[in-house]
């Protein structure tokens, strides 16, 4: 917003001396105010808002990288037996039980929540879904319990806690984020490692994971669809991609990946590596069974001396008699 009056009594006293005080006058300060209006304001006016845009959009960025940073470094909670359950109301909750690994052991559905089906059916069914949670809890040695945050998610968390109450069950439960657990549950890579499995049991596997190796299990996800940013829709794209995949990159760089567990997806964030040479090393562990030294990473397929130069670093062998190999 600016004095329009200071500005063109500005502009009237720098031309004052060339064309004022003459016949030609009154059409010079008509040239004047119409160039004014017509042309020069309407030029600053989109060059300050643009530079306010771009300053708005850098910092939204920013604050996208930030609060991603964060979530991937999580604290894993390792070598817990987990029951992931992704809370629903008509459809009923799914449950995955997991092992300490992360694998997939066994799934279900319970239908605690549903309503609108007359009391003794809503009884029947809660105690049902009682029972059969038990059951689970003792047969899998269940240590906890993660419970997504969407829909149903406060009834499910009560319903979970009269269960480890009323059954005397040596486990607890965790509420965790659902956030982009349907984008990956839906994606081509949750087809290829779930086949049989419907989109709702997947996104109780999701759940569960992510409590169990955040990282590992976030990094299948596009960062946008985690939902901690805002206006990511308004900003530059390609700029927030970069930001984001550079985030990724820090993050796994700076934890380090096992690469007797990896994935491909976390692999292919590794320096040095790409999508492919993940691929090989994944396919490396199915033939050969656990990679034992750093020495045996030079075997692999597409890795290189510069490639290993670059991602040995960055990749810890855990079973490895050298300890330096475990770092």
């Amino acid at each position: 917003v600016v004095d329009e009056e200071r500005v063109l009594a500005t502009i009237y006293k720098i031309m004052r001396s060339f064309y004022f005080d003459n016949e030609a006058s009154k059409a010079v300060k008509e040239a004047i105010d119409d160039g004014f209006k017509r042309l020069l304001y309407p030029s600053i006016e989109r060059e300050v808002r643009n530079a306010l845009t771009t300053r708005a959009q850098e910092q939204a960025i920013e604050v996208f990288a930030v609060n991603l940073e964060q979530l991937l470094m999580t604290s894993p909670l390792k070598n817990r037996r987990i029951l992931g359950v992704d809370p629903a109301y008509r459809t009923g909750c799914k449950l995955a039980v997991l092992s300490e690994c992360g694998d997939f052991i066994t799934k279900d559905v319970i239908y605690p929540n549903e309503k609108y089906k007359g009391e003794q059916h809503i009884e029947k069914r809660i105690l049902e879904a009682k029972v059969k949670v038990a059951k689970i809890v003792k047969d899998y040695n269940i240590d906890l319990i993660a419970i997504g945050n969407g829909t149903a998610s406060r009834e499910t968390e009560e319903f979970i806690a009269n269960v480890i109450n009323e059954y005397k069950l040596n486990c607890e439960y965790v509420i965790t984020s659902e956030a982009g657990a349907s984008v990956y549950s839906a994606s081509e890579l949750a087809k290829k490692e779930y086949p049989d499995l419907a989109v709702e049991e997947r996104s109780a596997i999701s759940i569960g994971r992510r409590v169990l190796e955040p990282l590992a299990e976030l990094i299948k996800i596009d960062p946008k669809s985690i939902g901690v940013g805002q206006y990511q829709h308004d900003v530059n794209q390609k700029k927030l991609d970069e930001s984001l995949n550079y985030t990724v990159q820090k993050v796994v760089n700076n934890v380090g990946v096992n690469i007797n567990s990896a994935t491909v997806e976390l692999l292919s964030y590794v320096s040095g590596l790409t999508k492919k040479t993940a691929e090989n090393i994944v396919e490396y562990r199915k033939e050969n069974g656990k990679i034992s030294t750093r020495e045996e990473v030079k075997k692999i397929k597409g890795i290189g001396p510069k490639s290993y130069e670059q991602a040995i670093g960055f990749l810890k062998i855990l079973d490895s008699k050298n300890p330096l190999d475990k770092t």
